[in-house]
């Protein structure tokens, strides 16, 4: 019988270890929650420097125990004592500072075990080269698919490549893609794609794949358009595409999938550099896969400088980010990852009965309402910094207003064309010129493509030539 006289269930089981662990810190103790695969809770307590007598071990066991019921470990309480290479655990770059776990005598570290989705919570900027120019990448993700992203990436594509910049797009949509016939054109589709270099790269057996096509696209101004596809032209074998994509999220030894899947980031890149020109692409746009999902979290936490983030102004767009947010906010990554996020209003009516003006207010003060879980809160008497925006560890509070249009949340909106509904592409010769796709994406294009060639630190333009 538990001191509770309701079931403990996964959701609720959380709050409470971390109050357990909260009371042992108090106590003195540096500790580390390690939740399992199944959700179970293991305590390991740093009993170095003062000892755990028999009375406090017992007393933490049968709390944990009572408390958590089938999410108490079938070890409860480990000391470090008594482990054979604690450090390995209490030290783990994984473990991350427990929400308002710190005490003034001991701390609160987390380290989750999960099946998928750990990368959501390990939040990375893409290291600049110690040579030339930094390529800048960018991630555009929609929670839900059918929100235009796709098109959207063809769009800002051909734009950047339009100003003289190296292009590279890299299809991540594994499942279902897409972008290469957007813009291959003319161009000879490789043979090989994404899905075939994350599955030869778990054997060491990558080297020489075709794994980067040009377009057929001419950009203006010497630049360069090239597409990394998720699926090559391959041969004739049947069910090849199915059977690698079964294989591809596997870790191998040595490297995780999240490991891998950087390593094929920038093989592309290589590939580009190797082409006819030599030069290393200035952008990287990478077109990641809708939903909370491995591909996703690797894109957009540890690939990329900037994630464009898709959505409709309804319940299922808000619900979902929400879950995103706080799950970042909850381990601890709200201050790294808020700085990369932008979102865009995709397929925003505008018409006499739905005017823009009134959707985009709806869309901004819900995506405001979500993106609060990442802001700062902020004193009443400190209003002079509430709208600052400044870094998220420099002692100044990030938290713009509602109408900041500078800030994460404020959306850049694309227009709803009907135009482009079904459109097949091999059969619509020249479609981004037309004039009604350039007036759907110019506020889109003139909004972000400043934001893609940002420093991601501190926000300069690149204004380095790349002819």
């Amino acid at each position: 019988m538990t001191a509770y006289d309701f079931p403990v269930r996964f959701d609720s089981s959380r709050p409470i270890a971390f109050g357990i662990a909260r009371d042992v810190a108090e106590e003195g103790y540096d500790v580390v929650l390690v939740r399992d695969v199944l959700g179970r809770f293991t305590l390991i307590v740093d009993d170095d420097s003062k000892g755990v007598d028999a009375g406090q071990y017992d007393r933490w066991s049968a709390t944990l125990h009572d408390r958590l019921g089938p999410y108490c470990g079938k070890r409860r309480i480990l000391l470090k004592s008594r482990m054979f290479s604690a450090d390995a655990l209490l030290r783990s770059p994984r473990a991350i500072d427990a929400p308002d776990g710190s005490t003034s005598v001991g701390s609160v570290r987390f380290l989750d075990n999960t099946v998928v989705g750990e990368s959501w919570t390990q939040v990375s900027t893409p290291s600049a080269p110690q040579l030339g120019p930094r390529t800048h990448r960018t991630a555009l993700y929609g929670f839900k698919g059918g929100v235009g992203r796709t098109t959207a990436t063809s769009v800002l594509a051909r734009s950047l490549a339009d100003t003289g910049k190296i292009v590279l797009v890299i299809d991540l949509d594994l499942e279902s893609p897409g972008i290469g016939p957007l813009l291959l054109g003319t161009g000879r589709l490789c043979r090989h794609g994404v899905v075939d270099h994350l599955v030869e790269s778990a054997l060491g057996n990558e080297e020489g794949l075709e794994i980067v096509a040009r377009s057929g696209y001419e950009p203006r101004n010497r630049g360069e358009l090239w597409i990394a596809p998720a699926r090559g032209a391959g041969d004739d074998t049947p069910n090849a595409y199915v059977d690698k994509l079964n294989r591809v999220y596997a870790d191998s030894p040595g490297a995780s999938f999240a490991d891998r899947l950087e390593a094929t980031v920038r093989a592309c890149e290589e590939a580009v550099e190797k082409g006819d020109s030599g030069r290393r692409p200035d952008v990287v746009l990478l077109d990641s896969r809708a939903g909370i999902h491995d591909v996703a979290a690797v894109t957009i936490s540890r690939l990329c400088d900037l994630a464009l983030l898709f959505g409709a102004d309804n319940a299922q767009t808000w619900s979902g980010y929400r879950d995103l947010f706080e799950a970042w906010a909850a381990s601890g990554q709200g201050p790294d990852i808020r700085h990369k996020l932008r979102m865009v209003a995709s397929m925003v009516p505008d018409s006499v009965h739905h005017p823009m003006e009134i959707y985009l207010r709806s869309f901004r003060l819900n995506s405001y309402d979500c993106f609060s879980t990442l802001y700062d809160e902020v004193m009443a008497e400190e209003p002079q910094q509430a709208d600052s925006g400044e870094g998220p560890s420099g002692g100044i509070p990030f938290a713009p207003s509602p109408e900041d249009d500078s800030a994460p949340h404020h959306p850049v909106p694309i227009l709803f064309e009907p135009g482009l509904v079904g459109m097949n592409v091999p059969d619509s010769p020249q479609w981004q010129e037309r004039v009604f796709v350039r007036a759907a994406y110019l506020e889109f294009l003139a909004t972000v493509v400043p934001l893609v060639l940002a420093d991601p630190v501190d926000g300069n333009d690149d204004e380095e030539e790349t002819g």
